[in-house]
């Protein structure tokens, strides 16, 4: 017996030499991929993701078990979430075969102009207070994909976050931490303490946290409906307490607020469809650094390979370019979309990357490069499926908490520019360029999977990161997700030494050091952090067998779950 248990250590110690750090094989995955058969959610919060499973289990569609889950985290993952925020959605409808996207961003006040800041000597929009705050677009999203695809009523859908919310939850680990920080930064601002900081601080892990006035807001929304929000009595507390703050958002920007369906864009990596929403979103940057990419053989560089990583690098360089430049509201702009991310934009693209040396840096424009959101996907028994993000920008939002309504405003109109000319210069009723983007992925005109990572700019490289890892590297679901990742900014911590024309990249652990020495080699200034990578969750349908494949990576708290 002895001998048998040796023999099984030396075999598991020679697989972890040669970097397999599981028995399946799977060298980066931090646990299994979850499989299911009838339905499946994947958000950053166990619970959240429990009372999405229950609303399938109960009937409800993905669209259902989406709106629970996000409902949820709005109470539980404030740091990323509410319904003071905006939402995007990409939805695949078994019945007709074809994919939705709805763009339920808000729009900035229309009493407040450009002329404002220049007349107050602002140069930029500031990141809280009332200055920053847009039209909550969460809450007319809910109803806009309900009302389409839902199937259980509202007052379903929103009862487990009502619960949740005055009987209180359990704070988890990453999100305490996070409430933590906002808190020290938010606490000035009339309304946030007594929402958020119970006893006078941030509830702490294990603490039972309880939030009675938006159990109150969620049970007037469930039986009034997105008007009671936008037309009705929460409106009118909102606008009241923003004037009282010295803003600008109004009732009457309230009540002309809605959402829109918009086509989804897509390219083909390697025989996948990978879908993005178009602009004020950035996730045709995804579909560009594709682009790019597909003219080269990176499997054969391998993962972690210096070379691949450089390709990567620049090709994010050159999308983010294009950001800085054309992302912004189609409304007021005639944007090239389809030119930015056609096969001829890419050739001549491809054209000004040296592969010995790091390129400068293409200007950022005046997009932030961190984000706190929320992620999750959801797929019912009829094989609809829904990817879907919100947030409130800046974690916990702008500060501005309406009296007694239990949510923070978003502060997303910091995101404009105040540059005249500017495709995203600010202007009254115009939707700011945007950070969050939901993925999805179709394979021969079928649903494959539904995908997103969280995270400011690290959102549509955190994207490709992930697909080359399943599509070049063969990684499944979880692993794909779980595998340390790149993240290139404009910007670094004062080193006393001029930052690098070509930017800063930023290596999660687990990059071997022959890596970062070849990247220095091409001209990279390497930097190492433990954050700022994203927070990854995915649903993967394999309709050979018949189920789903869930994934929830381990650098947030959340759960893949099904039934």
């Amino acid at each position: 017996m002895r001998y048998v248990w040796a023999v099984l250590v030396g075999v598991l110690l020679a697989g972890s030499a040669f970097g397999y750090d599981r028995i399946a094989g799977k060298k980066f995955a931090g646990r299994s991929e979850v499989i299911a058969e009838h339905g499946m959610a994947c958000t950053s919060h166990p619970l959240a993701t429990q009372a999405a499973v229950d609303i399938l289990q109960k009937g409800g569609s993905a669209v259902d078990a989406a709106i629970a889950a996000n409902a949820c985290l709005g109470l539980m993952e404030p740091t990323g979430s509410g319904i003071g925020g905006d939402l995007f959605a990409i939805v695949w409808d078994a019945k007709t075969k074809r994919l939705y996207g709805l763009n339920a961003s808000g729009r900035s006040p229309k009493s407040l102009t450009l002329e404002y800041f220049g007349e107050n000597g602002i140069e930029d929009i500031p990141a809280f207070g009332p200055l920053p705050v847009s039209v909550p677009g969460c809450v007319d999203g809910w109803f806009e994909l309900h009302d389409r695809f839902g199937k259980l009523d509202m007052e379903d859908v929103l009862k487990p976050a009502i619960g949740y919310a005055r009987e209180g939850f359990p704070v988890t680990e990453v999100i305490a931490y996070y409430w933590g920080h906002n808190a020290k930064i938010l606490e000035e601002y009339a309304g946030f303490a007594e929402v958020f900081m119970p006893g006078g601080k941030a509830p702490e892990e294990g603490e039972i946290f309880r939030n009675p006035y938006l159990a109150d807001t969620l049970e007037k929304i469930a039986e009034g409906g997105r008007d009671v929000f936008y037309e009705g009595e929460i409106a009118r507390k909102i606008a009241e307490y923003m004037e009282e703050q010295g803003g600008f958002l109004s009732y009457e920007d309230l009540a002309s607020h809605e959402s829109e369906w918009v086509e989804p864009v897509s390219v083909n990596y390697r025989g996948y469809d990978v879908w993005e929403l178009p602009p004020n979103g950035q996730g045709i940057a995804a579909l560009q650094m594709l682009q790019v990419l597909e003219g080269y053989e990176l499997a054969e560089y391998g993962f972690g390979s210096s070379e691949y990583l450089h390709l990567l690098i620049e090709a994010k360089k050159l999308a983010f370019e294009d950001r800085a430049k054309f992302y912004s509201d189609p409304a007021f702009n005639d944007l090239p979309v389809a030119e930015l991310i056609s096969d001829e934009y890419a050739v001549k693209r491809r054209g000004l990357i040296d592969m010995d040396k790091a390129a400068d840096a293409y200007p950022a424009g005046n997009f932030a490069e961190h984000g706190d959101t929320v992620y999750l996907t959801t797929a019912d028994e009829a094989g609809n499926m829904v990817s879907l993000i919100q947030s409130n920008y800046r974690g916990m939002g702008s500060g501005m908490t309406p009296g007694k309504l239990g949510f923070v405003l978003q502060d997303r109109g910091e995101l404009f520019s105040l540059d005249e000319g500017h495709y995203n210069c600010y202007a009254p009723g115009k939707r700011p360029f945007h950070t969050i983007i939901p993925g999805f992925v179709t394979k021969d005109g079928e649903p494959w999977m539904g995908f997103g990572v969280m995270g400011g700019a690290m959102q549509p490289q955190g994207h490709v990161q992930v697909l080359v890892n399943m599509i070049d590297f063969g990684m499944g679901l979880q692993e794909a997700g779980d595998a340390p990742r790149m993240r290139h900014g404009g910007s670094s911590q004062p080193t006393g030494e001029e930052m690098a024309d070509g930017g800063v990249v930023y290596l999660e652990s687990g990059f071997d050091d022959a890596t970062v020495e070849g990247l220095k080699a091409k001209g990279h200034m390497i930097e190492s952090s433990r954050g700022g990578y994203g927070g990854y969750q995915a649903i993967r349908r394999d309709a050979e067998n018949g189920v789903y494949h869930g994934a929830s990576e381990s650098r947030k708290d959340g759960q893949a779950g099904g039934y």
